[in-house]
């Protein structure tokens, strides 16, 4: 960490010294957010990757050797559109955690080696806003490590945009906060954007979770010829951590920006208490395409993620009907779309059991 290699201090390997601080900073950096080990550790492979493609060092890095760099991966090996998108996601992180001010590592770098990183991943060089989709892979739930990248792209944006001096990072921080609610209680898009206020509430039976115990949600999708259904839906503590956005987002940033006398959670850039469909979609499909994730992975997947993830953490199936508030139970078996490794562990329980009674038996008979 640059609080470690104070400048001026002589160290053998001096560049590969800083080099591996650098690795090490950016994992702690990923840490902090909450990310998992796997997610850390596949990006952090990427990054040594391209290390060792530009025989050199983050300081010295160009354009032109992420040119050679993606080609030589299409072209000669044959990478998915996902995983140049992937790599291109990855690299960019780590090139705007280096050049963040904050982190100190431009001076650094200067000081030792008269350089210092600059960011060369650009609109004009990488895939990451192109429209032309990755597969086809159907209307289907984010992966945790889907969900991850999608949630860090959004706060890495409203960094960027802060850092540019920029007055776009609090819509932009709304867009992240909206993403996270909608995925934490499993909210239609409708839904979330109509939140006032007054519609967090506490939960007396979980006070843990402060003023964010329970959501109110008063225009959910109606049956034809009806008024919107109203519910409330709990906090589950496997979300918890979104009561901590709520708050800042509450507390912290909504007042730089919400109009006088306004009640709405989301209010908009025209001093309306909420912000439009459109606006909302176009937002959030700006920061899934810069995360490089699916095309037909869309806001709605949000809450697929909702369902899947409660019935693998082995919430009751009667719970989520209500917490999404489906009229049929058949409706919310639709929208699970089981991980492939939960399956495989159903399948490993399934098969210890069998085990276990077959073991049963033996003894049995040897008695």
């Amino acid at each position: 960490m640059p609080g470690v290699l104070r400048s001026g201090t002589g160290v053998l390997h001096e560049a590969e010294t800083v080099w591996i601080a650098m690795l090490d900073g950016w994992a702690a950096q990923q840490f902090a957010r909450n990310l998992s080990p796997g997610t850390v550790e596949a990006r952090r492979a990427t990054v040594l990757r391209f290390r060792q493609f530009a025989d050199c060092y983050p300081w010295e890095w160009t354009a032109g050797t992420v040119d050679e760099f993606f080609l030589e991966l299409r072209a000669l090996k044959g990478a998915a559109r996902s995983t140049v998108l992937g790599y291109q996601n990855a690299l960019r992180m780590f090139l705007e955690y280096l050049t963040d001010p904050a982190y100190g590592w431009a001076e650094q770098c200067w000081d030792r080696f008269g350089d210092h990183p600059a960011q060369v991943f650009h609109e004009w060089n990488t895939a990451r806003h192109a429209q032309d989709t990755v597969g086809a892979p159907g209307k289907r739930p984010y992966t945790r490590d889907e969900l991850e990248d999608l949630f860090d792209c959004a706060d890495e944006r409203v960094l960027r945009i802060r850092r540019a001096g920029a007055k776009g990072w609090i819509p932009a921080f709304r867009t992240a906060t909206i993403m996270k609610v909608a995925y934490a209680w499993g909210l239609r898009r409708n839904e979330v954007r109509s939140l006032d206020l007054v519609d967090f509430a506490t939960n007396p039976q979980a006070r843990q979770f402060g003023g964010a115990g329970i959501v109110y949600v008063r225009h959910g999708k109606a049956m034809r010829g009806s008024p919107p259904k109203r519910r409330a839906v709990l906090t589950v503590p496997e979300f918890g951590w979104a009561v901590d956005c709520v708050r800042q987002w509450a507390e912290d940033v909504r007042p730089l920006y919400a109009p006088a006398g306004s009640t709405g959670m989301w209010p908009s850039e025209r001093g309306q208490d909420a912000i439009t469909a459109d606006s909302l979609s176009r937002a959030f499909t700006e920061v899934k395409r810069e995360a490089g994730l699916d095309e037909d992975l869309d806001f709605h997947s949000l809450r697929r993620s909702y369902v899947t993830h409660l019935v693998e953490i082995g919430y009751d199936a009667f719970f989520i009907q209500q917490q999404v508030g489906h009229e049929h139970a058949s409706t919310t078996s639709i929208y699970t779309g089981l991980s492939p490794d939960y399956r495989a562990r159903v399948v490993d329980r399934a098969i210890a059991r069998m085990a276990e009674a077959a073991t049963s038996t033996d003894t049995d008979k040897e008695s």
